[in-house]
């Protein structure tokens, strides 16, 4: 196991030099669960390893309505040809408020605060379209209502 465990390390690090980080995203990210459903998602490349990818999200439903700026910086591995994945920290910030004739409590609705992580798998098409698939945990922080919260997404965005 530590002789397997030690090529997979081996691999993973000749391969570092070779991940490419388009110079611009732009596109959606499809999530679900305790997540904002649909994000504009924004990459901008900071190195040839590193980027900061911004979401806006907005979500309403029969109860509630909110909207949130999740900011991640990532660190980004390349796999094999057009394949990377990626991990990244960073936070979420915005609003909530709860409808007023289905909700009964003190506090219905504020600004809120989370840190958030990132770990993800992508592919990118000579054509410039990317496709990915992550899960960005959260914790709250501020006003968050939960203590823990995981969304987990599916993005497709154009590269430039």
């Amino acid at each position: 196991m530590k002789k397997l465990f030690f090529a997979f390390a081996l691999i993973l690090f000749v391969n570092i030099g070779n991940a490419q980080v388009s110079k611009n995203a732009i596109g959606l990210r499809l999530g679900g669960g305790d997540g904002f459903g649909t994000e504009i998602s924004f990459q901008h490349s900071l190195s040839d390893l590193n980027r900061l990818e911004l979401d806006l999200g907005i979500h309403s439903s029969n109860e509630y309505s909110a909207w949130g700026l999740a900011g991640i910086y990532q660190w980004v591995w390349n796999i094999d040809r057009g394949f990377n994945w990626y991990a990244g920290v960073g936070g979420r910030i915005g609003s909530w408020s709860w409808d007023h004739n289905k909700y009964v409590g003190t506090d219905n609705g504020g600004i809120f605060i989370a840190a958030a992580g990132d770990v993800g798998i992508e592919y990118s098409f000579p054509i410039g379209i990317q496709l990915g698939l992550d899960a960005r945990p959260e914790i709250g922080l501020i006003n968050h209502g939960d203590l823990f919260r995981n969304n987990i997404a599916f993005s497709i965005r154009y590269q430039f």
